[in-house]
């Protein structure tokens, strides 16, 4: 006999596993102290800055901002696997209290980043209204029941198959969300919310009526639940080696003047073979733009003196940690084998092109320091971010590509 409650079990407890396995070379020691520095860094510095701020500044429209994209971004964790499709479609009708478990799961996780997210915003709000931190449970509890009633229209959504009808959803959401959220934190009228509150109900409640009799979308749920996985495994495979995961590739045509001048020499070889992955891999170049970013809004808005240098070796650091595993992109292919180079050749082709990386993201932390009017300051960070780079390219990653 079928056992709903026995599925999701297994389903859950095998992902717990397999998220437990990795996550512990994900988190291992250099990266902990690492991001405990970081943790540390970024708190004294926005403590700073939240000193700073005046009176009038618009906190709750901020917190409005950023949270309405949390709960907005609601995805139902289903742990399908890509056989149900086949399987379990028979059993559609009786899995009801597998896909609500799901749901409650979703809640769970989701609820706990929103309480984190809320934790560290809670400062700048309570700089804009007296009575901030006291109310920190009551809006905390508030924005749950918000999350719960996206993952519910988010769930009805997964119904449909037109992109449109998923995108215009995102869209009218986050407004939603958006307005409610900042009439909350406003501490606007009571009545005036639950108005809002209707208003998000009746949204639930035409989408259930509209796909109450259609049957579920097994091909989108099962897609979505593998890209949630397989973004997960290419951020594990940067720490150790993930079997059958799918490597995603884009041309990117218009970055090929970035490795035109690459000549096709026979000690250029990797040299070419090493920028290809990097400019094509969505893991490799996807990593250097979202740390250079992130790296240059902190040293550009909660960092000063010695902190923004500190933070720009940090963030050189963290890239050219987790671009190490590009030297071993392809060692899986067998036509690499066959290529009549040696191994220093390999090894010297990929540290120049990992001290150009990071030398282009020290000069852009450097850029950003003298953009603040800090000359001094930037000179500083582009020779301690020279320095860095050649130690870590030079002695710290020789050591690492021998292992």
């Amino acid at each position: 006999m079928f056992d709903d409650k026995k599925l999701w079990r297994d389903r859950a407890g095998n992902r717990l596993k397999d998220l437990s396995r990795y996550l512990k070379y994900i988190f291992n020691g250099h990266l902990v102290i690492v991001l405990l520095f970081l943790i540390g860094t970024a708190a004294f510095y926005y403590q700073k800055w939240i000193e700073t701020l005046p009176a009038n500044f618009p906190a709750e429209a901020i917190l409005a901002v950023i949270l309405s994209l949390f709960l907005t971004y609601s995805p139902v964790y289903n742990f399908l696997l890509d056989a149900d499709k086949v399987f379990l479609i028979a059993v559609e009708e009786k899995l009801k209290g597998y896909f609500l478990r799901s749901g409650g799961a979703s809640i769970v996780f989701q609820g706990y980043i929103l309480l984190m997210v809320l934790a560290v915003l809670m400062p700048m709000y309570a700089h804009a209204k007296a009575n901030g931190f006291n109310l920190f449970l009551p809006i905390l509890i508030v924005l749950i029941v918000v999350k719960l009633w996206n993952l519910a229209v988010k769930w009805r959504i997964l119904y449909f198959v037109q992109p449109s009808v998923q995108r215009w959803d995102m869209i009218v959401r986050y407004f939603i969300n958006l307005t409610f959220t900042y009439l909350l934190l406003k501490q606007a009228n009571v009545m005036i919310l639950l108005i809002i509150g209707i208003v998000m109900l009746l949204y639930f409640r035409y989408f259930y009526a509209r796909t109450r009799k259609m049957g579920l979308k097994w091909d989108v749920l099962i897609e979505q639940e593998e890209k949630r996985m397989a973004s997960f495994y290419r951020l594990a495979n940067m720490f150790t080696d993930v079997p059958n995961i799918k490597d995603t590739v884009k041309r990117r045509k218009y970055l090929d003047v970035l490795i035109s001048r690459i000549s096709f020499s026979q000690d250029q070889t990797y040299m070419y073979l090493f920028s290809r992955a990097f400019l094509r891999s969505s893991d490799y170049l996807g990593l250097f733009v979202r740390l250079t970013v992130i790296g240059s809004l902190a040293i550009y808005f909660i960092s000063f003196g010695m902190g923004q240098i500190l933070l720009s070796v940090l963030f050189l650091y963290l890239t050219g940690f987790q671009l190490l595993p590009l030297y071993r992109h392809h060692q899986n292919k067998l036509w690499v084998s066959l290529y009549p180079v040696g191994a220093q050749v390999q090894q010297k082709s990929f540290q120049t092109l990992l001290i150009i990386i990071l030398s282009v993201e020290a000069v852009i932390f450097a850029l950003l320091i003298l953009i603040k009017g800090e000359a001094a300051a930037a000179l500083l960070d582009l020779l301690a971010g020279s320095i860095f780079n050649w130690l870590f390219v030079y002695v710290y990653s020789k050591k690492c590509l021998k292992d």
